[in-house]
């Protein structure tokens, strides 16, 4: 039996009429009915919620599932082989961070062993501690990119480079790159996920011949972090707080707007809120933190997070130890009152590379020995300072994917060539579509996950047609 990852870092897709998995090819041409109310909370949420997918009769494996790959094609699913809880054990921040730098650098060796790295780097911490982790690697090519017109990003990673010595590379992401690429990343995420997000597809060709393996940070942000509430919140104030964390801005108006036009029973946010609550009610957890941890880890990291490492993956081998099992395994046993603010990573890093601990933090503007002051009376000043820089800048930066992707004459010349393609307004009446698109060109923040979202199901529409 193979082991479908704790957090799956690639989805496995099961035609459950046949018993058989599809291919990326088969799963766009698949000819079942579609599920309309899963992507009804696609188009609310950016992603698919559980197992749910474009079909009613296509399904996502659970995550940490057995299961094997018959010869004839079709997936035999085993036992479930682990359930998130949380076992706290007696455990001081120091003998934490041993436990984990023990863990950490037993993982990032045995993946990194016998391959060449390509490290992408941030100004956050889990990338950091990667470059910590790695700082004796043989042979490791770095990068960063930052918006055309935007946020010196790569500033911060540069800066991490060059303390290792590992040699960077930085790269702009243009405006209008989405169009050249748009159709081959619906091939490769099959629409999974809306398209403001995927920023690596815009240099993927030149960043996949730098080595053999990306090594890749993802939720290290997740599990090494509080997730702000106590510990105590109620079950239902958590489902509350769940409910507003999926929901991207404008979503829900877009989803209730599909939920009428297909006339499907019912009330959409009543059927989003119960999915939540069945969900999360299956997580035996009593900690509230930890129990929202879990949720996110299992519906959030696998459905929208992993959908976009099918870029990374499609070029090259990925390496992800924060998605490792035995890390998962290991978070659900440290004290919650220890991973508040990035505890544990922060003592890792001033312990084992305090040449990176010393470089400011993106968006803080302090290094990690003074950034849990960030909050305090006496850092009021720098706050300030950050605030009225990032105000000055706000009406010249470019700080979001969609500016570079919807703004502009020729930008809106391609979008309009998916969106309001004949073929696509018989399945998603034109009124939602223009709808959308005016709010969007009043209200940009404020709607361009909807605009996105019709962008995506457009060219899901497109490929799956043509």
């Amino acid at each position: 039996m193979q082991k479908h990852g704790i957090i799956p870092s690639r989805a496995v897709y099961v035609d459950t009429n046949t018993g058989k998995e599809l291919s990326h090819e088969n799963y766009l041409k698949h000819s079942g009915e579609l599920d309309l109310k899963a992507i009804c909370v696609f188009a609310a949420t950016g992603f698919f919620l559980d197992e749910d997918t474009h079909y009613e009769s296509v399904k996502a494996l659970k995550p940490a599932t057995e299961f094997e790959r018959k010869s004839d094609g079709n997936i035999e699913v085993g036992k479930t082989y682990f359930d998130w809880h949380y076992s706290p054990r007696e455990l001081t921040l120091k003998q934490a961070t041993e436990e984990f730098t023990a863990l950490f650098h037993r993982i990032c060796g045995e993946q990194s062993k016998g391959t060449s790295i390509i490290l992408p780097l941030s100004g956050g911490l889990d990338s950091r501690t990667l470059a910590a982790a790695l700082k004796n690697h043989s042979d490791i090519q770095s990068y960063s990119y930052e918006y055309e017109g935007g946020e010196p990003e790569t500033k911060f990673s540069e800066e991490i480079a060059n303390a290792e010595n590992f040699p960077f590379t930085g790269f702009k992401i243009e405006k209008g790159y989405l169009w050249n690429v748009i159709e081959e990343l619906g091939r490769i995420n099959l629409c999974c996920s809306e398209f403001t997000h995927p920023r690596q597809m815009a240099h993927i060709n030149q960043t996949s011949k730098m080595g053999e393996t990306f090594m890749l940070g993802h939720w290290g942000d997740v599990l090494f972090d509080g997730m702000g509430v106590t510990d105590k919140l109620g079950f239902e104030e958590q489902v509350n707080i769940l409910y507003k964390k999926v929901l991207k801005k404008g979503g829900a108006e877009l989803g209730k707007a599909l939920w009428q036009q297909w006339s499907i029973a019912g009330n959409f946010d009543q059927y989003l809120k119960e999915r939540i609550s069945g969900l999360h009610q299956n997580i035996k957890i009593e900690n509230a933190n930890a129990k929202v941890r879990a949720f996110k880890s299992l519906y959030w990291a696998p459905r929208w997070t992993s959908s976009n490492l099918t870029i990374f993956n499609k070029f090259n081998q990925i390496a992800l130890p924060y998605y490792h099992d035995e890390m998962c395994k290991f978070i659900c046993t440290v004290p919650e009152h220890l991973l508040v603010d990035r505890q544990v990573q922060i003592e890792y890093l001033k312990k084992h590379a305090p040449e990176l601990a010393r470089i400011k933090r993106q968006g803080f503007g302090l290094d990690l020995y003074n950034f849990q002051d960030f909050h305090k009376w006496h850092k009021l000043p720098n706050r300030i300072g950050l605030k009225v820089s990032r105000i000055l800048s706000g009406s010249t930066k470019i700080k979001r994917n969609y500016e570079l992707q919807f703004i502009g004459t020729e930008n809106e010349s391609h979008l309009k060539k998916y969106i309001q393609h004949p073929s696509f307004t018989s399945w998603v009446d034109k009124t939602i579509v223009e709808s959308i698109y005016e709010k969007f060109n009043i209200n940009q923040v404020g709607y361009s996950h909807p605009l996105s979202v019709l962008l995506t199901l457009s060219v899901f529409h497109k490929l799956k047609t043509n």
